[in-house]
């Protein structure tokens, strides 16, 4: 097991622009490490559910996000710290392209960002497939764009030949000091189908084959003890938190059970949440709105997270029983929490790109309505009412990424006011809390703001309560 006093290196994975085969690189280095016996840290710089989801399948354990906007340089800083502890490496993959940020005068919450606040070592994935000796001229200037960035080295991907890759590495080595680390060769197998800006997750699939495919052309293509030695001699590294001290003793019956969506349709919710409220004293179990025909026994809360109800309407309107388990436990007085997927699944119908309506769980009145423009960005909330969750005049950041509307003529007070900045040019409000049920189109990070677990775990067992008197 690592030594607590030694730090942990990190390396980071980024790229000039998304589409580069990040993902595929990060994942194949991950997995090819992990074969070699190594215990491998995943993390994600910025909001992203999905890309996780893959590095984590590499890893065989959870990927955390590193997000600065919601969390401040303290809380990805402390992030780091937590999940290095049984770790030989930390492998970072960055979000979009290196410099990109919140807007295009700074690069707050970009990648690069994020280096320079752990002082980690850039290594670049570039996209070879339409270039030789201009390779040379974009690695050089992401080199020299900003030194206080450490671009380290590159990996070359969707190469053509052997010979194109020479081309490649000479250009490099001739006109910078970035170090060339390999070249991937272009290959179909590589590939993963893409929706709505991100790859599809893995828990709509089994990425198995696809994984094994970017550890095997990793193995075959890229130096990995060089790629080690860069991470060791560049990096600040990681100083392993120690283990934080037990609070409260929570006998196991005492612990209300708090039940999380998650399968094909439900499974964007961020592993800190639920680490937060296990550590507030809940007990997490997992429940499928797609195949389960019953809450779980107990369940004293519901977290219905984010993710893509629209793929799956079908079955979901079918599967009933589960669809009256929730109605019966929002009318009973069970707090319940949705984020956007959830939210959707909550209404009264979700209504298609096809103009075909499927009934839901009919919680929330009206209807969620997919559309073909898409609602993205950062959100500075403010509580508009006091709740089991919320004190009014509170405020949390937050982001939004989704599809569709929530339309209802019911007089319902929103919950949240997105105040105006720089990023959101207009003030709106979103959510609603409705008695026990708070649901908004907010994605949420509760390291943001950790009494967020703790207050969800105070409503869970004051439920429990009242159900055992």
């Amino acid at each position: 097991m690592t030594n607590l006093a030694e730090p942990v290196p990190v390396l980071i994975v980024a790229a000039p622009q998304s589409g580069s085969g990040k993902t595929t690189l990060s994942v194949g280095l991950i997995a090819a490490l992990v074969a070699r016996g190594m215990r491998v840290a995943p993390f994600k710089v910025g909001p992203d559910y999905i890309d996780p989801s893959l590095l984590s399948r590499a890893a065989g354990r959870p990927c955390y996000n590193l997000d600065v906007w919601m969390l401040g340089a303290g809380g990805i800083q402390a992030s780091l710290a937590k999940h290095v502890r049984d770790a030989e490496i930390a492998i970072i993959e960055g979000v979009m392209g290196l410099f990109d940020g919140l807007s295009g005068d700074e690069d707050t919450a970009s990648t690069a960002h994020v280096a320079r606040l752990i002082g980690a070592p850039v290594v670049l994935v570039l996209d070879a497939s339409a270039m030789a000796r201009t390779a040379a001229a974009l690695v050089r200037g992401l080199r020299e764009f900003d030194r206080r960035v450490n671009v380290v080295g590159v990996i070359f991907n969707r190469v053509g030949s052997p010979a194109h890759a020479r081309m490649l590495h000479e250009a490099v080595m001739r006109h910078t000091d970035v170090r060339p680390l390999g070249s991937v060769l272009r290959d179909p197998a590589l590939e993963r189908p893409d929706r709505h800006l991100g790859l599809v997750t893995a828990a709509e699939d089994n990425p198995a084959a696809w994984i094994s495919a970017a550890q095997r052309a990793v193995e075959a293509s890229v130096d990995l003890d060089a790629l080690l030695a860069l991470a060791k001699q560049h990096s600040h590294g990681v100083l392993p938190a120690s283990p934080p001290e037990r609070g409260q003793a929570w006998r196991e019956e005492a612990r209300p059970l708090i039940a999380v969506a998650h399968d094909e349709a439900f499974n964007f919710i961020y592993p800190d949440n639920l680490e937060l409220i296990e550590d507030a004293g809940g007990r997490v179990v997992f429940f499928s709105p797609l195949t389960d025909a019953h809450l779980p026994q107990r369940a004293s809360a519901l977290i219905l997270s984010g993710g893509f109800p629209e793929l799956h309407a079908a079955q979901l309107a079918a599967n009933m029983p589960m669809r009256a388990a929730i109605r019966q436990a929002a009318q009973g007085g069970m707090p319940i929490y949705a984020e956007c997927g959830g939210l959707m699944y909550l209404c009264e119908s979700l209504v298609d790109l096809h103009g075909d309506a499927y009934p839901m769980c009919g919680v929330l009145p009206g209807r969620s309505v997919m559309r073909e423009r898409l609602t993205l960005g950062y959100r500075t909330a403010v509580a508009q009412q006091n709740c089991w969750l919320w004190r009014a005049g509170e405020s949390v950041r937050g982001h939004e990424f989704h599809y569709s509307t929530w339309q209802t003529d019911a007089p319902l007070p929103s919950l949240y006011a997105f105040t105006p900045s720089r990023y959101q040019r207009e003030p709106r409000s979103d959510g609603v809390c409705a008695g026990n049920v708070i649901a908004s189109y907010l994605h949420l990070h509760f390291l943001a703001k950790p009494e967020l677990a703790e207050r969800l775990v105070r409503a869970a067992r004051s439920y429990q309560n009242r159900q055992s008197a």
